[in-house]
């Protein structure tokens, strides 16, 4: 497994990892996720520790903590093997304190995760959004404390706008504490949005992406045809409420695209997008979900070999959307083309290819 450094930091991750939101199954979005058990997660590790995909993540709202602590369970044994990232400041609770990034809240939630995980450590600790209500300096200095007790090794981001990102990293680097390396983030062939402001930020800033649901929410399976019914078995029944929109016509453009790139390979449509994935700029890693074994083997196939340019610009037409201004002059290249936002555009647009 390749493995790339997270960010501007030292630490080392695989470009694959496990999204652990399928364990636990409680609630009503996951639930429909998944509803592993200690059991079969602890094989669905197996096979990712032997595939050298030993970064996973999880947060303490995924099943109301279940996921954290399946994790913890699964890991038992061999927690020097793992690295362990989790999230924190969506609401978990009716008090008032029960969500957001203050200092009470951090501290709070960074030792329940640790109980829940069975460790003294987290590999990386991410806030899963902006708490507005809260200063930056109050949860930036509360994060570095947990960096210095050695709870936590890195930081990043989730959900976070790029005024946000930027916001939090310039107030870090004025007080010299620990800043963010990591921004956890959506992105697929089906939702392009991050490159539109995320990517630029992340390329001048060194924020490694680890992107969330490179399969845009089940879309991207394999199982989505032009003209058919959505699956009876789909997740998408109760989860489509939940995910960005995509026009039937941009989404079935794409799948087409990737059939026919799958057909040529000899890859699944599921791969082909996850290794479209791997050759974007700023991805440090890609978070691949799976319920059953046949799913986490098919999606670790992604690996080990690389899309033809031709077969990347093919996907990046099928699947290009003009951003919003301010961004779109950048996009077409009518701008300074020496700006951070240039450099992004360059690498992710048909023209360049």
């Amino acid at each position: 497994m390749e493995t790339r450094l997270l960010g501007r930091s030292g630490l080392k991750v695989p470009v694959l990892g496990f999204g652990a939101g399928t364990f636990g199954g409680k609630g009503p979005l996951f639930s429909a996720w998944g509803d592993t058990g200690v059991e079969q997660a602890k094989r669905l590790v197996d096979l990712c520790l032997e595939a050298g995909a030993n970064l996973f993540d999880t947060a303490d709202v995924y099943s109301d903590g279940a996921s954290e602590e399946i994790l913890g369970a699964a890991l038992a044994g061999r927690r020097e093997r793992a690295l362990i990232s989790t999230k924190t400041g969506l609401r978990l609770g009716e008090g008032p304190n029960d969500a957001g990034a203050s200092r009470l809240r951090l501290l709070r939630a960074v030792d329940d995760s640790l109980r829940r995980l069975r460790t003294d450590y987290i590999d990386l600790l991410q806030l899963h959004a902006f708490d507005a209500m809260t200063p930056v300096e109050e949860t930036l200095s509360t994060l570095d404390g947990l960096v210095r007790a050695g709870k936590v090794r890195y930081l990043g981001a989730s959900n976070y706008a790029g005024w946000q990102l930027m916001k939090s990293l310039a107030v870090a680097d004025m007080h010299g504490w620990s800043r963010f390396v990591a921004n956890q983030t959506y992105y697929s062939l089906a939702g392009r949005d991050y490159e539109w402001e995320l990517m630029p930020l992340g390329l001048d800033q060194g924020l490694g992406a680890v992107v969330w649901s490179p399969l845009g929410w089940g879309r991207l399976t394999g199982r989505l045809r032009r003209g058919q019914p959505l699956p009876a078995q789909s997740r998408l029944h109760d989860t489509a409420a939940f995910a960005p929109a995509i026009g039937d016509e941009r989404l079935f453009a794409i799948v087409d695209v990737l059939d026919a790139i799958a057909a040529e390979t000899g890859r699944t449509v599921p791969q082909v997008a996850i290794n479209w994935l791997l050759q974007r700029p700023t991805v440090s890693s890609v978070l691949i979900g799976a319920r059953t074994e046949d799913q986490l083997r098919d999606n670790l196939g992604a690996v080990g070999w690389s899309l033809t340019a031709e077969q990347i610009a093919r996907l990046d037409t099928a699947s290009a959307v003009e951003p919003p201004y301010p961004y779109y002059p950048y996009w077409r290249g009518q701008f300074a083309e020496r700006s951070p936002v240039a450099v992004a555009a360059a690498a992710t647009t048909p023209a360049a290819i």
